[in-house]
């Protein structure tokens, strides 16, 4: 499977916050790389999942899914 790349705009006010979308994420897909901004609430995805996948793992942890895109 090939990867893509994806970024969503994630309301996360902690460091909690990303450590808990992080996490959840790794569980997922542990060779997925996933990168966090907490200042500008960004969560860039690189994985194999489908975009639905990352995207439900992501609400799965509580966190409020602002908006989402599909990179590469």
């Amino acid at each position: 499977m090939s990867d893509h790349q994806y970024q969503f705009n994630v309301k996360m006010s902690c460091s909690g916050c990303s450590n808990a979308v992080n996490k959840a994420l790794s569980r997922k897909e542990e060779n997925s790389k996933i990168d966090i901004s907490l200042e500008n609430q960004l969560v860039d995805v690189t994985s194999s999942l489908p975009y639905e996948d990352v995207l439900a793992t992501i609400q799965k942890t509580g966190k409020e899914v602002i908006s989402g895109k599909t990179i590469a």
